[in-house]
C-alpha cells in the first residue's frame, strides 16, 4: 500500500464570489472593524452563517449594513420562514439588532425602503430594528420567538448569539414559557 504524504497547506487561496456577496462581506467587515480577510477568515471557521452566503442573506446582510452602519451587531432569520413553516402568502422577518448607543427608529425603517427592498426567494423582507439587551434586562416576546428558531446571518463577537443561548436556557428551566391567547401566542414570565 502506498504511503499518502500531505504538505502543509499554504494558507493562500484565491475565491471568486458573485459581486452582491462581496460587497455584502467588505461591508460586514467594515461594521466589525477587521480587514476583508480577517472577517471571511472567521466566517469560514464559523458553525455559523451559512445563509448569508446565499444571495438574498448576502442582500440582506448587506442592507443592514448599509442602514445601519458600525451600530450592526447583527442579523438574524425567524418566523415561519426560518421555521419552515411559510405559507405562500409569509414574508421573510428579520431582526436586525443594534448596539446600545443607536436605538430604532422611523430614519431607520426609512433607510431600509430608501432602495428597492430585498427579497428572499419572491418574499419581501421585513426588518424589525431592536437594540441588544443588556443582560439585566427582562425578555421580551421578540427575543424568546428569535430563540427559537432565528438562524443567525451575521453578528460580533458571538453577542447575539450568546444573548439567545440565555434566552433558550430561560425557556427551557421553565422560567419563560409560550401562552396562547385567543389563538395567537405569546410569551410570559413566570413568578
Amino acid at each position: 500500500m502506498a504511503k499518502v504524504v500531505r504538505r502543509q497547506a499554504s494558507g493562500r487561496f484565491l475565491l471568486r464570489i458573485a459581486p452582491g456577496l462581496h460587497a455584502a462581506l467588505r461591508t460586514a467587515a467594515r461594521a466589525s472593524k477587521v480587514s476583508l480577510n480577517d472577517y471571511c477568515a472567521r466566517k469560514l471557521a464559523a458553525p455559523i452563517g451559512a445563509l448569508a452566503a446565499l444571495p438574498p442573506g448576502a442582500a440582506v446582510v448587506e442592507r443592514a449594513g448599509a442602514a445601519c452602519g458600525a451600530s450592526l451587531l447583527g442579523v438574524v432569520v425567524y418566523g415561519s420562514w426560518a421555521r419552515g413553516e411559510a405559507t405562500p402568502r409569509s414574508d421573510v422577518d428579520v431582526l436586525i439588532v443594534l448596539d446600545g448607543d443607536t436605538p430604532p427608529s422611523r430614519a431607520l425603517y426609512r433607510a431600509w425602503d430608501a432602495e428597492d427592498p430585498p427579497t428572499w426567494e419572491g418574499r419581501p423582507v421585513e426588518p424589525h430594528f431592536a437594540c441588544l439587551p443588556e443582560p439585566s434586562e427582562a425578555i421580551s416576546g421578540l427575543w424568546a420567538e428569535v430563540a427559537t428558531d432565528g438562524v443567525v446571518l451575521l453578528e460580533q463577537e458571538l453577542r447575539v448569539s450568546a444573548h439567545l443561548a440565555h434566552v433558550r436556557r430561560e425557556i427551557v428551566s421553565g422560567r419563560i414559557v409560550r401562552r396562547f391567547s385567543h389563538g395567537q401566542p405569546y410569551w410570559s414570565l413566570v413568578a
